[in-house]
């Protein structure tokens, strides 16, 4: 019984041990079930299908991945010798948790890179199935013969297969080198031209205005309380706000700021990181801001009246060289003797066979430019020679003797030139003319020079001086200064001519007294623009969409005006209007009223205003106007003169001329 024992044992140990032994070994080499269950999941990964832009394709639950091909694990070979080569049950074990914890490692590690290729393959989807359906969008829009919208459409197959035949084409793991993003097929969009010029602008400008956020910025941390309290951080902030100040200056693009306009930059922003920090009060910012909104809007409002102001106070002011002009050339005047001091050809003057112009002004300069254009055009066509040209200029008392002396100096070739002043009109005084008496009315003195104007009109130029210059009035009287002649050529002299003028002489105005060029291509060159409409003597004589027309070039037939008695209605006017209630200062709102129904429309390209406030004239019609008007403001010979249109007038002043050049009068 003992042997048997034995025996029995032997056979334990030899044999089936080592059966038990080997069998546990290689079930190591079996795939855990964790395994099993990755490869499960992964095979059975399903992505949700966008249905929100599939609207013609038919629709399915689910779109199933398979396994992808590439290694995306790899299982360590070395550990499982080790295990298999060990006999240590404390080994295999150690091993064994090892080797869990790895398969662990990896399953996420697989998690995440399938979780990556899952959102990037989705974006691709989302890209090929918008392609498609934007393409049967547009090719349905394109389509206007009124056909039934299922005949126009594409059929959901053909473009199920579209999109398919699309993805395949792309590899969704994989991206090639060098591979370019889809690009629609075509030309840019207009749009989208403009919309990039829009970017590149604004990137020029990008850091610039960073830094003005900045100050801004700054500006309101200053300002609150929390600030004021830390006396450090506040001489910190205001150093930061000198230096931005220092490197901003005047720039308006990022290419003219400093190199060292970013470290300035960088160091603002920390500084107001630290002044975020130590703000704890929202409502209190808000607060500010709207402070300084008000405050800016305020100072804009301010700057734009000191603006207006100032603009019309340049245009009532001579410069110090127009000035200068007429005092050296009256000290020349006085120096000669009588006979120097006439003009050739008197007889002239009163010759109606030829072309008269009527020219009323005190300066100098400005009636030189017209006489001198006017006659460089002078063609043969019409006016056979210039000399038949006669120009009557009429000034006041203190410029009679330098437009004297210029002429005589610089006469216009072979034109004929007369001078008058005004002051040798006996029959134009006060009990003649109502606007005389007007201007020289107490309460007109009040309106131009009272310190106090709080109750009079806000209208700056309503009181421009020129108002209260009777040589502004003096194209009412045309008839009684020229009492022998039949047609004339009224002329301001801010005009520039450009062609002949002869031509207007033999114009028919259709009995009519006034040919001028309309001015109602805007609304606000209408007769209500100018006359008072709420007045009935107003409303009940005139329409108030009438047209207007602009003064600076027109041709009266005097010969009409003293036939119906045109002077008598203008003075009949201007004792309706003593009290200024019927319309504001001027000349034309009373030659709207003189001349209503007594005015020939001329061609516009007769004549071509806005010079003098516009920059925006078309410059077409500026080559090819006969007469080009700088009325406004902005008159060449002023500094605040429209540079772009300056050179019209410049190009028929001799600016080396020694009187030009003494008084320092420079282009």
């Amino acid at each position: 019984m003992n042997l048997r024992n034995v025996v029995i044992g032997m056979l334990f140990i030899t044999v089936i041990a080592p059966i038990a032994l080997y069998t546990d070994r290689f079930a190591a080499f079996a795939p855990s079930s964790s395994r099993i269950d990755f490869f499960e999941d992964v095979t059975s990964f399903t992505v949700p299908a966008d249905s929100r832009r599939l609207n013609v394709l038919p629709q399915e639950s689910s779109t199933v991945f398979k396994e992808p091909i590439g290694v995306v694990y790899t299982t360590n070979s070395t550990q499982e010798e080790v295990v298999a080569s060990s006999d240590d049950g404390i080994i295999q074990d150690s091993i064994a948790a090892a080797a869990d914890s790895q398969s662990q490692a990896v399953r996420e590690h697989k998690s995440r890179v399938l979780s990556a290729t899952e959102e990037r393959v989705q974006s691709q989807t989302d890209a090929v199935i918008r392609r498609v359906t934007d393409s049967v969008s547009a090719q349905q829009e394109s389509r206007s013969d009124g056909t039934d919208a299922a005949s126009n459409s594409m059929d959901p197959k053909s473009l199920a297969s579209n999109v398919v035949t699309q993805l395949a084409s792309q590899d969704p793991f994989e991206r090639k080198p060098g591979a370019k993003p889809y690009k629609a097929s075509g030309k840019d969009h207009p749009k989208a031209k403009v919309g990039k010029q829009t970017d590149q602008n604004a990137m020029s400008d990008i850091r610039v205005r960073q830094l003005r956020d900045q100050l801004i910025r700054a500006k309101v941390y200053l300002s609150l309380p929390a600030t004021k309290n830390n006396q450090h951080y506040t001489r910190e902030l205001r150093l930061r706000i000198k230096e931005v100040a220092r490197v901003l200056g005047e720039a308006t693009r990022d290419s003219e700021l400093p190199k060292n306009a970013n470290e300035k930059l960088r160091a603002m922003e920390q500084s107001l990181t630290k002044g975020k920090q130590i703000q704890d009060d929202c409502a209190m910012w808000v607060k500010k801001l709207r402070a300084m909104l008000h405050s800016t809007e305020e100072q804009l409002r301010v700057h734009k009246k000191q603006t207006m102001f100032l603009t019309q106070l340049t245009a009532k002011t001579l410069p110090k060289g127009l000035h200068c002009l007429p005092l050296r050339l009256t000290t020349e005047y006085y120096l000669l003797n009588t006979s120097q001091q006439q003009f050739p050809n008197p007889e002239k003057l009163e010759d109606p066979l030829l072309y008269h112009y009527a020219l009323f002004s005190d300066n100098v300069l400005a009636a030189a430019v017209v006489l001198n254009s006017t006659i460089t055009h002078a063609k043969v066509k019409y006016s056979l020679e210039p000399s038949k040209h006669v120009f009557h200029i009429v000034t006041d008392r203190l410029n009679y003797a330098a437009m004297r002396m210029w002429f005589l100096v610089n006469p216009p070739g072979k034109a004929t030139v007369q001078v008058q002043n005004i002051e040798e009109f006996t029959w134009l005084n006060a009990s003649y003319s109502p606007v005389l008496k007007q201007l020289g009315s107490p309460s007109m003195i009040d309106y131009y020079f009272r310190s106090h104007r709080t109750s009079s009109d806000s209208n700056l130029k309503y009181r421009n001086p020129k108002y209260l210059s009777i040589l502004n009035h003096l194209r009412f009287y045309l008839p009684e200064i020229f009492p022998k002649l039949n047609k004339v050529l009224f002329v301001d002299d801010d005009i520039v001519v450009q062609k002949d003028l002869a031509a207007l002489w033999f114009l028919d105005l259709k009995g009519n007294v006034n040919g001028a060029v309309e001015t109602c291509g805007e609304s606000f060159h209408r007769f209500d623009r100018y006359l008072n409409f709420s007045n009935p003597l107003i409303s009940k004589t005139f329409d108030p969409h009438a047209c207007g027309w602009a003064y600076g070039m027109n041709i009266f037939d005097l010969d009409q005006w003293r036939r119906q008695n045109i002077t008598q209605v203008y003075h009949k006017w201007q004792k309706l209007n003593h009290d200024r209630t019927l319309w504001k200062l001027g000349t034309l709102p009373p030659g709207l009223i003189t001349f209503w129904k007594q005015t020939y429309p001329l061609e516009r390209s007769w004549h071509v205003l806005g010079l003098g406030y516009n920059p925006s004239v078309n410059q077409k019609e500026i080559e090819r106007a006969a007469v080009i008007h700088y009325n406004g403001n902005m008159k060449p010979w002023l500094e605040i003169g429209l540079p772009k249109y300056r050179g019209y007038w410049a190009k028929y002043v001799d600016y080396e001329h020694p009187y030009l050049r003494e008084c320092n009068i420079n282009p």
